[in-house]
């Protein structure tokens, strides 16, 4: 699937990060989607796809209770004007960004270093990969969720310790082909600032800027 504008990406993105993280089914508003998390300092994301300071204002005038957020894919600081009193942007700038996946062994993977081992299984539709040293500590993560609209690729981490031996290219292609075995053809994903380096090596592009604001506790309660 190719998507010919930001909102269509972030409808595919929604529903693919709303399945990763086990997440009730994005709800639809006139500004764009909810999705109630639950989980302590995140219980729930409003996702504006086109936001607008009116909207912006509105919303987060709106909201009272603390670890609410809202993400929108502008530039951080055209967010960080926009917010109610009460808000705040902790993140640094993201991004969402795209590939296309090219289908199963399209491209040839890349080596898994001596001493490490992978894992791969599937968990209520989100494909899991796991890099484990010889020691059994963990060393790489990654997820995807795959949906009618696309795979969400979420949760990649590195540890320090084992940072800069190509794990998070292993994780990569480990991800980008079970999602394209299961038939996705366009993979999306939200990324930070450090992030960015891989996933562009990888082949992936910024499709879009991607901000955060959080609502904090009431000052006053």
């Amino acid at each position: 699937m190719h998507f010919t504008s930001t909102s269509e990406a972030v409808h595919a993105w929604v529903h693919g990060w709303a399945l990763s993280r086990g997440a009730a089914e994005p709800v639809r508003r006139p500004w764009g989607y909810t999705v109630h998390l639950g989980h302590p300092g995140h219980t729930t994301s409003h996702v504006l796809p086109t936001a607008d300071e009116a909207t912006v204002r509105e919303l987060t005038g709106s909201t009272t209770g603390p670890g609410v957020r809202v993400k929108a894919f502008v530039p951080a600081k055209s967010l960080a004007s926009w917010t109610a009193p009460g808000w705040s942007l902790p993140d640094p700038p993201g991004f969402l960004m795209s590939t296309t996946l090219r289908g199963p062994r399209a491209h040839t993977p890349p080596p898994l270093p001596g001493g490490y081992r992978l894992r791969t299984w599937t968990d209520s539709g989100v494909v899991h990969v796991r890099v484990h040293a010889s020691d059994g500590t963990a060393a790489a993560r990654g997820q995807t969720a795959v949906t009618s609209a696309g795979a969400v690729v979420d949760k990649v981490e590195t540890h320090p310790a084992h940072r800069r031996r190509g794990l998070g290219r292993v994780i990569m292609h480990t991800l980008a082909e079970a999602a394209a075995t299961r038939g996705a053809t366009t993979g999306l994903l939200a990324s930070t600032p450090e992030g960015r380096a891989l996933y562009e090596s990888t082949g992936w592009q910024v499709a879009a800027p991607l901000a955060n604001a959080l609502r904090g506790p009431d000052p006053a309660g």
